[in-house]
C-alpha cells in the first residue's frame, strides 16, 4: 500500500510471476487452516488408519504423524460398483448402457441379478469413468444442512469433502460443496473436482490437505493483490498477467492456483530453470540438477521431459497430485556439524537465517557455512556487511575457528591418531558431500541409469562450492553452472510455460476394441484444453498438447502415467508399447499374460512462453575460441584446502564480471560475483560461455 493508503496501479508489465513456499512451510510445520472433513457414513476414520505403509517399521518409538483435519462428519450416502473389473470378461459382462447413459431396458448380465437393475435407491447409473455406478443411498441434504451449519457456527470456514467413488459418481460431492459454499464456507475442497481418480485414501488426504492449506495461500495472495489495483486480480487488465508456479513445472493462473498444487512451487522454478537453460535437443545429454540450499538440498533428474510422480509423502502426509520428481535431503550451507558416537555429522538440524551459523556473529552453531569458510572456499571481503547485532560486519573467521578448534580438540581426544584442523574440518565436507549424492545415487542407480553419463548442473547459493567434488564422487565429467545459478529459481520462473490439463476416471481394458473410444475421450479433452489455452490468450502454433493414460496390468495397483510418441493426436499413438517399456524400465518384468487396464485420461496443455534460447552451451563450447585466462584478471590470491593436495596459498580468484568470453581458467581456482562463490579443483578446467561456466574435470 502506499502512504497515502491508497493501491497502487498495476506495473508497466507483461506478466508477474510468483512461486511460493507458503504452502510448504505450512505443511511441514503444521499450520495450516483449521477444516473438517465430511465422509461417507462408516468410513470415519479411513483417513486416520490410511494406507498401512511402514516406512520406519523397525523404530522401537514411532509416532504416528495427526491428521490434518480437526473434525470428522459421517454423511449417510453410499453408492457402489457393480461387478468386477478383474473379470476377464468384462467387456462381455460389463453393464450396457443406453446414450442417456441409463441401463438398456431388459438386460442382465453375467453377475447381475434383477435386483441389480431394480428402479428406486438401487438405480444403476453410469459412472464418468464408463463403470456401473449402483446408488444405494442419497443424501439427506437437510441433514447435512444442519451438520454444516454446525460447523459454520463453530468456526469452520474450510471443509474437505470425500465420498466413496466419487471419483466417477460426482453427484452427491457437488451437492453437498453448493449446500457449503450457500451457507458461507470460504474453502470447499471437493475430492472429485481436484483428484478425478480412485484410490480413496491418497484422494481424501490430498483433500484435506488442499482445505488446510489453500486458506493460507489465499491469505499470502491477497496480501500481495490488496497492494494493487483491484483490476489486477479479477483479470481485467491485459497486461501484466499474473501467473504461480505450479509443483509439476507450469504456471497456473490465479483460478486453477491452489495449496495442493503449491506445494512445490519454490523448487520448481529451478528445476525449470536449468532444464531449459541445459538441454540440448539434439545431444540429449541427460542432466542431474542440485540445488544447494542453507537448509536442504534438492536433486532432480531431465531427460527431455519433466520427471513427474502423481503420488508423494511431505512431512507425512500422501498426496496424489502432479509433482516434478524432487528429493530432498537434509544437507545444506546451514546444515548443523556435529560429531556423536564417534562419526561425523552433516545435518539434519540447520542453523536456520536465525541465528544461523557461527561466523553469521549471532551465536549459532558449527554449520556447513563455517567449514567452508575456513578452507577458504569463501571470502570474507566479498561478502556484504549484513552479519551481527546491527547488521553492518562481515563473516566472522574467528568465531568459526575458535568453535572448530574447540570440536577438533574432543574429536582428537576420542582417537588413537590426531588430525590437523585442515583435515577434520575438510571430513565434514566430505559427510556433506556424500550426503548430498544420496539422492542422486537413488535417481539414476537405483533406476538402472548410470551417473557417470550425466551431465551435472549445479545451482543455490551454496551449489558452487560443492559442485566439482559431488561430480568426482559420481563418476560425472562435465558440470554446468549458470551465471545466474545463485537465482535460477526465478530465471527459471521468467521462462517457465503455462499449463492447463484436465483428467477424466476411466475403467477400461486396452485393447483393440476400446482404442477408439479411448482416443475419442481424449480429443475431447484436447480440444477442451486448447479452447482454455486460447482464452488465455495463446496462438493456436503456441500451444502444444500431451495426451496420456495411466495404465496398470490387469490385479496390480500401481499405474503409471504413460505418454506416447509421438504424441500429435493423429490416432498414431502406441500407448501398448510405451507402457512395457515405461514398466520394464521401472520393475524389470512384464506381465505379459495380464490384461492392461486404462484408470485415467489426461490432456496436457502447454502454451509456450518462447520458443528457444538460442544456442546449447555444448555447441557453443564447440564453436568458441579457447584461451588461457590472464592470470594478471585474478583479483586475489587466497589460500583454500583441497582434498588430496592439502593448502593451495596462492589460489587465483577471478571475479565473474572481469572474465572474458572463451577464457578457460585451470584448477585450483576461484570464481566470484555479487552472488555465488564457484570452487573449481585441482584437475578441473572451466571455461566461460555466454550463459555458463562450462567444467570438465579429469
Amino acid at each position: 500500500m502506499s502512504c497515502s493508503g491508497a493501491a497502487y496501479p498495476a506495473p508497466r508489465a507483461d506478466y508477474i510471476r510468483l512461486s511460493t513456499t507458503v504452502a510448504t512451510n505450512a505443511l511441514l510445520e503444521r499450520k495450516g487452516h483449521k477444516h473438517a472433513l465430511l465422509i461417507t457414513k462408516g468410513f470415519k476414520d479411513l483417513l486416520l488408519i490410511g494406507n498401512q505403509s511402514r516406512p520406519r517399521i523397525f523404530d522401537l518409538n514411532i509416532k504416528r504423524p495427526p491428521p490434518l483435519y480437526s473434525e470428522v462428519v459421517e454423511v449417510d450416502e453410499r453408492v457402489t460398483l457393480v461387478g468386477y473389473t478383474s473379470d476377464p470378461q468384462a467387456e462381455k459382462h460389463a453393464v450396457q448402457f443406453n446414450n442417456d447413459g441409463s441401463v438398456k431396458k431388459g438386460y442382465t448380465g453375467p453377475g447381475h441379478d434383477e435386483h441389480d437393475f431394480a428402479d428406486g435407491p438401487g438405480d444403476i447409473v453410469q459412472g464418468i469413468s464408463g463403470e456401473a455406478v449402483r446408488i444405494m443411498k442419497r443424501p439427506d441434504l437437510e441433514v447435512v444442512k444442519r451438520d454444516l451449519q454446525r460447523l459454520f457456527d463453530s468456526g469452520y470456514r474450510s471443509i474437505a469433502i470425500v465420498l466413496v467413488h466419487s471419483y466417477t459418481f460426482p453427484e452427491h460431492e457437488t451437492q453437498i460443496g453448493q449446500l457449503a459454499r450457500e451457507i458461507g464456507f470460504t474453502q470447499v475442497s471437493e475430492s472429485s473436482r481436484l483428484l478425478p481418480m480412485i484410490k480413496m485414501v491418497p484422494r481424501g488426504v490430498s483433500s484435506t490437505a488442499d482445505a488446510y492449506l489453500t486458506p493460507i495461500l489465499q491469505a499470502y495472495l491477497d496480501g500481495f493483490f490488496n497492494g494493487f489495483d483491484a483490476k489486477l486480480r479479477d483479470g481485467r487488465l491485459r497486461s501484466p498477467r499474473v501467473e504461480f508456479m505450479g509443483s509439476d513445472g507450469g504456471l497456473l493462473d490465479l483460478s486453477n492456483f491452489s495449496g495442493l498444487k503449491s506445494i512445490l512451487s519454490g523448487p520448481a522454478g529451478g528445476v525449470v530453470g536449468y532444464a531449459l537453460t541445459s538441454w540440448d535437443e539434439e545431444r540429449k545429454y541427460p542432466i542431474i540438477g542440485i540445488d544447494v540450499g542453507g537448509t536442504s538440498t534438492d536433486v532432480s533428474r531431465f531427460n527431455g521431459r519433466y520427471e513427474v510422480v502423481y503420488e508423494t509423502t511431505t512431512a507425512g502426509v500422501t498426496i496424489q497430485s502432479p509433482q516434478l520428481d524432487i528429493s530432498t535431503v537434509a544437507a545444506g550451507g546451514g546444515s548443523c556439524l556435529t560429531f556423536r558416537n564417534g562419526l561425523f555429522l552433516a545435518g539434519p538440524d540447520s542453523a536456520g537465517a536465525e541465528p544461523g551459523p557461527a561466523c553469521y556473529r549471532k551465536g549459532g552453531p558449527l554449520a556447513v557455512t563455517d567449514a567452508n569458510l575456513l578452507l577458504g572456499r569463501l571470502i570474507p571481503e566479498y561478502f556484504p556487511k549484513i552479519f551481527g547485532k546491527n547488521e553492518d560486519e562481515t563473516l566472522d573467521v574467528e568465531a568459526s575457528r575458535t568453535a572448530f578448534e574447540k570440536l577438533a580438540s574432543e574429536i582428537n581426544d576420542s582417537q588413537e591418531v590426531s588430525h590437523e584442523l585442515d583435515e577434520i574440518i575438510y571430513g565434514f565436507i566430505k559427510v556433506a558431500n556424500e550426503t548430498m549424492c544420496r539422492p542422486i545415487r537413488a535417481l539414476t542407480e537405483a533406476r538402472g541409469y548410470s551417473t557417470g553419463s550425466h551431465i551435472l548442473t549445479s545451482f543455490g547459493g551454496a551449489g558452487g562450492q560443492h559442485a566439482c567434488e559431488i561430480a568426482g564422487i559420481l563418476g560425472i565429467k562435465t558440470v554446468l553452472i549458470h551465471r545466474y545459478s545463485s537465482v535460477l529459481s526465478a530465471y527459471g520462473l521468467a521462462l517457465a510455460d503455462r499449463v492447463y490439463e484436465l483428467q477424466e476416471p476411466s475403467s477400461t481394458f486396452y485393447s483393440s476394441s476400446t482404442r477408439s473410444s479411448l482416443l475419442a475421450r481424449l480429443d475431447k479433452l484436447t480440444k477442451a484444453v486448447q479452447t482454455e489455452l486460447a482464452r488465455q490468450g495463446f496462438e493456436e502454433d503456441r500451444i502444444k498438447v500431451e495426451r496420456m493414460l495411466n495404465m496398470r496390468f490387469d490385479g496390480t495397483d500401481t499405474a503409471l502415467m504413460v505418454l506416447p510418441v509421438p504424441s500429435d493426436g493423429d490416432g498414431d499413438e502406441d500407448f501398448e508399447a510405451a507402457f512395457k517399456k515405461i514398466y520394464k524400465a521401472e520393475f524389470g518384468f512384464l506381465l505379459e499374460t495380464k490384461n492392461i487396464v486404462v484408470d485415467d485420461i489426461k490432456v496436457r496443455g502447454i502454451g509456450k512462453t518462447f520458443d528457444s534460447l538460442g544456442e546449447s552451451v555444448y555447441s557453443e563450447v564447440e564453436r568458441i575460441k579457447k584461451t588461457p585466462v590472464d592470470q594478471s584478471k585474478a583479483s586475489s590470491r587466497n589460500s583454500v584446502y583441497f582434498d588430496k593436495v592439502g593448502r593451495v596459498h596462492d589460489t587465483p580468484v577471478f571475479l565473474l564480471d572481469n572474465l572474458s568470453l572463451g577464457d578457460e581458467i585451470e584448477g585450483p581456482a576461484m570464481v566470484i560475483d555479487n552472488t555465488q562463490t564457484i570452487v573449481i579443483v585441482p584437475g578441473a578446467r572451466a571455461v566461460l560461455t555466454r550463459k555458463h561456466l562450462y567444467l570438465t574435470l579429469e
